[in-house]
């Protein structure tokens, strides 16, 4: 068990240093976006319509992988904030309690982006975002709803981690 325990943090750790450098390029492209969109705006006089959209998508794009990176570091909102400061005996059961909310919560997100109410993929929120372009974009509307089963796919993969190191150190300890 000790393995697996490891192996999950591992990767864990591995996807959120790269959640994280996605979230703060997107985070800077979309600062670089406002500031082309302002210059045009007021100094050129030509503003571009698709600066505010691809803004938008990176915006979402950011705030996902950023949720992720936050449920990561223990820095997300959540029910137990004593946990976050409290080592006690109920700390361990806080923990897994906190991480199997997150995958009771995450589960059916990802579920219904793949899969859609009659149960075929073709109207999944990704199959039907994927039938439609941008607006001023010549992209597939699926670019940027992939970002939700990512973002939420993320969390499950850390809570999941979290789970199984606190029930691995609980039976060790």
């Amino acid at each position: 068990m000790g393995g697996l325990a490891n192996a999950l943090q591992r990767l864990s750790a591995g996807l959120n240093r790269v959640a994280m450098s996605m979230a703060m390029l997107a985070v800077v492209l979309l600062v670089a976006l406002a500031a082309w969109q302002a210059a045009a705006r007021y100094v050129l006089d030509v503003p571009p319509a698709w600066t505010e959209e691809l803004a938008r998508y990176l915006m979402v794009w950011a705030g996902l992988l950023g949720a992720s990176c936050a449920f990561h570091a223990h820095a997300d909102p959540t029910l137990f904030a004593a946990g976050r400061t409290y080592s006690g005996p109920g700390f361990r059961l806080l923990s897994i309690a906190r991480a199997l909310g997150a995958v009771a919560f995450v589960t059916p997100i990802i579920w219904y982006c793949i899969w859609g109410l009659n149960g075929q993929v073709m109207s999944g929120y990704i199959a039907r975002n994927s039938r439609i372009a941008a607006e001023t974009l010549d992209v597939s509307m699926g670019a940027f709803a992939l970002a939700v089963p990512v973002g939420f796919g993320l969390i499950f993969l850390h809570a999941i981690a979290h789970a199984v190191r606190e029930l691995y150190t609980e039976s060790k300890g």
